[in-house]
């Protein structure tokens, strides 16, 4: 099917300012047509620069394909392309007239879900892709449970390769049941269902000829208009520090500001702040933004906070809201999703990064872990292997404020790093999710701990 899209003027910064934002990441099982939906998706809304076009048709032709191959667009490293797979999360970013893009291409592969994880754990949609003539597989099930997982506000079910079932009705009709039910079970609260051929251009940014049983929004129009919504007013706001900033010159002599990015929330000048985990209290003086004063911040935005009192603050601390400030805690129960080839295992002394501060702790029970097949619970596990989704409990050598992972996505959020060689271990979110534990008997502490 050719795009009957008609080119369109680049848009102006004027015009980018207008418009929203939606981060999205793609996933599914190998071969289902991740790489070629993106690319397609940016060829037919005019998002792919001449040069870059034409060095996917050269590609190609030395390949022996007559046509470009659209999955080239994404597929950058030289063995996702002998090997036809997506191994690396692929960013790229577009926009139309009416929203901007971030999109992540992750791969489907097992071996390479934590990537999956990774590039979706920023994501407000989730675009999961099925293979019209295999159906719903293992994959695309761990796919919408790492979708629950991360909290992701939309899944999109892109039943793909319609083409190669004479689009049928009934084949999408089965496949997006069977994915709601499952995805609900979950604990997804929205599903979009929409039957592509990302090859043929099908239902991708243009309505297809072939499907006129379908009448619901193509994927890119799905995309612009999907609501995307940060309502700072329910948000726990928090400040990670990153860094003091003490020039200590003729022109600043007494300046003395905490830098970093808002984690959720705003943050306005004359507010109560509490600083953790000392607990010391005081008031904001002044926000610097972008070397320009403001009354008020928000999320996402890097500042400069300046308060009134002097408080030994460092790298790792939180400023949040004394009104609404986090109980700090050394015993943390948290779902996870396992993505090192060694295992994890009960007694595990790590890293647990959170925020801007890292600390020592220690796995002291993995009280399940998740089957994917029919979501129940294989109770005491003992270990987590790769791409293993289960409920673990850590000691931590100090207290850290956390967040439930329900309430923020950023404050909430932690990953596990092995001190031996820094390699990510797991990633982790704190608090209840679909995959709840039955209670579990805590065990005395093993001896040889040091906290």
């Amino acid at each position: 099917m050719t795009s009957t899209t008609e080119p369109t003027e680049p848009l102006s910064v004027e015009q980018l300012s207008g418009t929203t934002l939606l981060r999205f990441a793609t996933a599914g099982s190998v071969d289902d047509g991740k790489s070629t939906l993106v690319g397609r998706l940016l060829h037919d809304s005019k998002s792919v620069l001449t040069d870059q076009l034409e060095a996917v048709a050269h590609a190609s032709r030395s390949r022996g394909q007559d046509a470009p191959d659209l999955a080239l667009l994404t597929d950058g490293l030289r063995a996702e392309r002998e090997q036809g797979i997506t191994i690396d999360v692929a960013y790229r970013y577009f926009a139309t007239a009416r929203r901007r893009f971030i999109l992540a291409d992750t791969p489907g592969h097992v071996q390479y879900t934590r990537n999956m994880v990774t590039g979706a754990s920023t994501a407000e949609l989730t675009v999961i892709l099925v293979d019209a003539r295999n159906g719903v597989v293992e994959q695309t099930r761990r796919h919408a449970a790492i979708a629950a997982l991360l909290r992701v506000p939309h899944v999109v079910l892109a039943v793909n390769k319609m083409d190669l079932v004479d689009y049928q009705e009934t084949v999408f009709a089965t496949i997006a049941e069977e994915f709601t039910a499952y995805a609900s079970e979950l604990g997804v609260p929205e599903i979009t269902a929409i039957p592509i051929s990302a090859l043929a251009g099908d239902n991708v940014v243009d309505p297809s000829a072939n499907m006129d049983w379908y009448g619901g929004p193509t994927f890119l129009e799905h995309l612009e208009t999907v609501p995307v919504t940060h309502d700072l007013a329910t948000c726990h706001a928090r400040l990670p520090v990153q860094y003091v900033i003490r020039p200590q010159t003729a022109e600043h002599p007494d300046y003395r500001g905490y830098a970093g990015q808002i984690a959720a929330g705003a943050f306005r000048v004359g507010e109560e702040i509490t600083v953790l985990p000392s607990g010391r209290t005081s008031k904001i003086s002044g926000i610097d933004l972008l070397g320009e004063p403001v009354d008020v911040a928000w999320t996402t935005q890097s500042v400069t906070v300046l308060l009134e009192d002097d408080i030994d603050i460092s790298r790792g601390d939180l400023i949040v809201p004394s009104k609404d400030a986090p109980a700090t805690t050394q015993d943390i129960e948290a779902t996870v999703c396992h993505v090192a080839d060694a295992a994890l295992t009960i007694g595990h002394r790590v890293l647990l990064k959170h925020g801007t501060r890292t600390v020592k702790a220690i796995v002291k029970d993995i009280p399940s872990r998740l089957t994917l097949d029919d979501l129940s619970l294989h109770p005491h596990p003992g270990h987590l292997v790769a791409n293993d989704i289960g409920r673990v409990k850590i000691r931590t050598a100090e207290p850290l404020p956390v967040d439930a992972y329900a309430d923020s996505r950023r404050t909430g959020s932690f990953i596990l790093i092995d001190p031996a060689d820094g390699t990510t271990l797991t990633a982790g979110m704190v608090g209840e999710s679909f995959a709840s534990p039955e209670p579990v008997k805590t065990e005395a502490d093993d001896d040889g701990w040091d906290f």
